[in-house]
């Protein structure tokens, strides 16, 4: 028989490497508009570091990643444009409680890396570079793209772009149109511009005629701690370094 304090003994070891046994590692499955891919990228590898979940991130029109949610594809954040966001808390596929702005990236025109940079630092300077410029190319099923269209035509340029735009489906075709030399300027979101290899930044939209892309938070109804912790580090202050790296920043209230 074994004595009773041993048996006393062996409950209170168990006890406590049970209690300091550190609790599972979980995925946090993003879905996000590639608006914000370098930011959610670049924080998630801090926060995979420091806590041991794992972010599983995918990436695309923002249009499209909504679809995803709508059509019951789990998922445990998404990362969206807030009217979007608000369309999913509307019909009760997002958690309103969790619902965050998390920054905003301003238009730009992507060229060829090694390219001169484009002359647009008035509006009329900026007409003629788009105008002038042999082809064009962005998606015009993006939110960037729907901006963009709305401002040709408010600058009542619309008719003659279009004869020399390249449509593409998604942000990597636009990459590749330019990388390639198949289109000489791109509108993409300047978040999407700062990360592609083989292209570069070749000027911002004047504040007169920017639009900004907002980009905003919010988890599924049965999110995790941990879900709930990776929104709320794209939030934080802490994180503000890389948000302005990444060529986003945050709204203003």
């Amino acid at each position: 028989m074994v004595p009773m304090f041993t048996m006393r003994s062996a409950v209170v070891v168990l006890a406590l490497l049970l209690g300091a046994r550190p609790a599972l590692a979980e995925d946090v499955k993003v879905f996000s508009s590639v608006a914000m891919r370098a930011v959610v990228d670049d924080i998630a590898q801090r926060f995979e570091r420091e806590t041991k979940n794992h972010v599983v991130a995918t990436f695309g029109l923002a249009a499209a990643m909504k679809a995803r949610i709508e059509a019951g594809d789990a998922y445990d954040l998404a990362i969206l444009t807030p009217a979007q966001i608000d369309d999913l808390i509307k019909q009760g596929k997002a958690a309103a409680a969790s619902r965050a702005v998390i920054a905003r990236t301003g238009l730009g025109l992507m060229v060829r890396a090694g390219a001169p940079k484009l002359d647009v630092g008035t509006v009329d300077a900026f007409k003629r570079t788009l105008t002038g410029a042999g082809s064009l190319t962005y998606v015009p099923a993006g939110a960037s793209g729907i901006a963009f269209i709305a401002t040709a035509k408010q600058l009542g340029i619309a008719d003659a772009l279009q004869a020399k735009t390249k449509a593409a489906a998604s942000g990597d075709e636009v990459n590749a149109n330019v990388t390639s030399g198949a289109a000489a300027i791109a509108v993409l979101p300047v978040s999407e511009i700062l990360p592609v290899k083989g292209a570069a930044l070749g000027g911002v939209f004047p504040a007169e005629v920017q639009t900004y892309i907002v980009m905003a938070g919010a988890t599924s109804n049965s999110a995790s701690k941990a879900t709930r912790d990776f929104l709320a580090r794209l939030t934080s202050a802490a994180s503000d370094a890389v948000i302005t790296a990444k060529g986003m920043e945050r709204v203003k209230p």
